[in-house]
């Protein structure tokens, strides 16, 4: 399938789930429901359909899925959701298709995030990519020669949990770090930084150092020539941008550091675009 519009893309979260009609390359139907993180798997997936039936319509033609779990990619199953206990392992691109008719295709959040990225957002200059959440967690996808890279399980890109210091990148390099090191949450140290705060900046400062090292990592393994920083931390990006840059002073090679371009998503429902975007993709 190619650009064969429309799409719905799906994001399914801990907490939220979001579908969208994809037509053309925008967003023209959005519906988002609150998820049973508790509930069984049947529960869920009641969601999931009620979610499809809102914005479906006779024309569509596929249907992409980002769910927050590894996954069988090829075969669509899904395992181990963390945020959703009771799916260990889910069939869920063969109950979709045998429900509605359509392919389906299912991937890493990540990734999906990544895929939007490429096709609808700041990456569509580029053939090799890194989308990289910065949120609760750290992790990435990864578009090598215009292609997500899934990995064997969809687990590719999973970078925060490279071992770092005493714990793992996460730890220091999300906002885990705020919680742990400023006791406060990364929304309020970024409005105290808005006003100035000298503590609040100095932990942004910290922060920086430490988010520069996870850059040096993802440009020694994957060498991108652009990493597009998305999730809620990236909102603070002026308060660590400096002292991240200062931390890659000592990138070995000058020459991939004066190219690499680090950017900000400016689209709070790329994954549903990059879940869309599944069908337009081979990687």
């Amino acid at each position: 399938m190619n650009s064969n519009y429309p799409l719905i893309g799906m994001d399914i979260g801990g907490t939220n789930a979001r579908a969208g009609l994809v037509e053309n390359g925008q967003l023209t139907h959005l519906e988002s429901i609150p998820i049973k993180s508790n509930g069984t798997v049947k529960e869920v997936l009641e969601q999931i359909f009620d979610l499809i039936d809102r914005v479906k319509t006779a024309a569509v033609n596929g249907i992409g899925i980002a769910f927050p779990s590894i996954m069988d990619v090829e075969k669509g199953i899904v395992f181990d959701v963390q945020n959703i206990p009771a799916w260990k392992e889910v069939h869920l691109k063969e109950i979709i298709e045998q429900r509605y008719g359509l392919p389906v295709r299912i991937n890493n959040d990540a990734n999906c995030f990544a895929l939007g990225e490429k096709y609808f957002g700041q990456g569509q200059d580029y053939r090799h990519l890194v989308g990289l959440i910065v949120g609760t967690g750290l992790g990435a996808g990864i578009v090598i020669d215009g292609k997500i890279h899934s990995g064997a399980n969809g687990g590719a890109g999973e970078f925060g949990m490279i071992p770092y210091r005493d714990k793992y990148l996460e730890y220091y390099c999300s906002g885990q770090f705020f919680d742990n090191h400023g006791n406060k949450s990364g929304n309020r140290l970024a409005s105290a930084a808005t006003t100035g705060d000298k503590d609040a900046l100095a932990i942004f400062k910290v922060f920086g150092h430490h988010f520069g090292q996870a850059i040096k990592i993802i440009q020694y393994t994957i060498d991108p020539e652009i990493i597009i920083l998305g999730g809620s931390v990236r909102k603070a990006f002026p308060f660590f941008k400096d002292s991240m840059w200062k931390a890659l002073e000592n990138f070995a090679f000058i020459s991939s550091l004066k190219n690499i371009r680090i950017a900000i998503s400016e689209d709070d429902y790329i994954a549903i675009l990059g879940a869309a975007a599944l069908h337009m993709s081979k990687g």
